[in-house]
């Protein structure tokens, strides 16, 4: 079924029924999550994005992105916490009067984990970079819940550190983690029709047939996702390089 789903996602030229949708995307920064942006406001979706870090380099996606959303509202790093994570998604809300798509760029990193470091550390290391996400996609699918919205939230997990066995080991742990995350609030969601999708790390070499090799593929799947023709499509997790 993944497999027809990604031809289907790369082979669509595009879904009008995306225009005027309302659509949150966090954790952009430089080299993730600007093609998703694109690709929505492309859409002539209603943008709320949030930047994972300031600088010229993220205010010349917004200056690029800005002009072809139907509209746009732009947001900073937020910090750790319940707190933060509720009030950048009740600022989307309040800005749109609700949310149609929720989409968070979770970058998985390695750079802190210790080489000797057990089992237990590296899933608390997990845990807390799902943190966030998984804070804003509750209190999005509330609201979606609230307003009588079948919506979607995607989690694309993205993997930073240097290569070599450790990362893989952590890549793969944290892909189980997304997984067990992904089916849990699908089966939670699942009767007022706020449907759980995911994009972890590739773990094992691609095999035959279509896959996702980098951010534009990444793209094409979450617009398929969020279209009428993804409605029927919950608790899966998509890999990609």
């Amino acid at each position: 079924m993944l497999m027809s789903v990604i031809e289907g996602a790369l082979s669509a030229p595009a879904y009008p029924d995306l225009a005027g949708k309302r659509v949150l995307l966090t954790g952009v920064r430089r080299g993730c999550g600007v093609d998703i942006a694109r690709a929505f406001a492309d859409h002539r979706a209603r943008l709320a994005v949030q930047f994972a870090e300031t600088g010229p380099a993220m205010d010349a996606v917004a200056e690029v992105v800005a002009p072809a959303a139907l509209e746009m509202q732009a947001y900073g790093p937020v910090g750790a916490g319940a707190d933060k994570a509720a009030e950048l998604a009740r600022s989307a809300v309040q800005a749109f009067g609700g949310l149609d798509v929720v989409v968070n760029i979770v970058p998985l990193e390695t750079a802190h984990l210790d080489p000797a470091a057990t089992p237990g550390d590296v899933d608390r290391l997990i845990a807390a970079q799902l943190e966030l996400p998984l804070l804003i996609s509750r209190i999005a699918a509330n609201r979606m819940s609230v307003t009588w919205t079948q919506g979607l939230v995607l989690n694309v997990a993205t993997l930073w550190g240097r290569p070599g066995g450790a990362r893989q080991a952590f890549a793969t742990l944290a892909k189980s983690t997304l997984v067990d995350m992904t089916r849990a609030q699908a089966e939670e969601w699942a009767g007022r029709g706020i449907r759980f999708n995911a994009i972890a790390p590739q773990t094992l070499p691609a095999g035959p047939g279509p896959n996702l090799s980098g951010e534009a593929d990444v793209a094409s799947v979450a617009l398929y996702l969020a279209s009428e023709h993804g409605k029927a499509l919950s608790g899966c997790v998509f890999e990609a390089a």
